[in-house]
């Protein structure tokens, strides 16, 4: 089976609380979510280059969505197996259109899951209580004792849980159930790729086999 990090849920909750200043800078309208770090993609049930191509997703379309919209609206782009997520606001149904059109012409884009808002900018403080839905979610699956933390990505918009990863109907119906319950979650939406149960098992750390080659016990001299 997969190894589980069970983070304590207070640890979680600090960690979310400690990237709020970078994720919330009023500076930064485009927001790139979900960099891996190394021992993250280790227990991702995405291959190495398929997260190296969805961090490369998210960055061009950064980029792309600035030169196109400038500063207009609050984007945010999270980017899982190759389908991209649009979340956030921006003032008018065109720039909502527009950013999708953008997006879905990003090299390697499979797929776009248009959530944008056509709204005013979300507040300061309604984002830094989006982070901490958003670590009280991740610390709920981790105590979940039948569920993986790392086979989910969590993103939260105006207390919205979107849910990406590639993940059995079990798993999808639970994690569901356990984000729901969490505090200050309005609504669970799910942005989930259902696998079968034999390719999950395809996909778990196979247990290193036995050492074959150890050295047997030496013989008594007398032998």
């Amino acid at each position: 089976m997969t190894t589980k990090l069970a983070w304590p849920r207070a640890t979680l909750t600090l960690l979310a609380a400690a990237t709020l200043l970078t994720s919330l800078s009023a500076c930064a309208p485009l927001v790139v979510g979900g960099l891996a770090t190394t021992a993250v993609m280790a227990t991702d049930r995405r291959t190495s280059g398929t997260q190296l191509e969805d961090e490369g997703i998210e960055l061009r379309a950064a980029n792309r969505l600035r030169e196109t919209l400038g500063e207009r609206g609050h984007i945010n782009i999270t980017s899982y197996n190759r389908q991209a997520l649009l979340t956030g606001e921006v003032p008018t149904e065109a720039d909502k259109q527009r950013a999708e059109q953008v997006l879905a012409g990003v090299d390697n884009v499979k797929s776009v899951v248009n959530e944008l808002a056509v709204l005013g900018n979300s507040s300061f403080s309604q984002r830094s209580s989006d982070v901490l839905i958003t670590g009280r979610v991740k610390a709920s699956i981790a105590d979940a004792q039948d569920l993986s933390m790392h086979a989910f990505k969590v993103v939260t918009e105006r207390g919205t849980v979107y849910l990406m990863g590639r993940v059995t109907e079990r798993e999808a119906s639970r994690v569901a159930q356990v984000a729901r319950h969490v505090p200050g979650v309005q609504r669970v939406v799910r942005v989930l790729e259902v696998i079968s149960e034999a390719e999950l098992a395809r996909l778990q750390p196979q247990p290193a086999p036995a050492n074959a080659s150890a050295v047997p016990a030496s013989r008594d001299a007398g032998n």
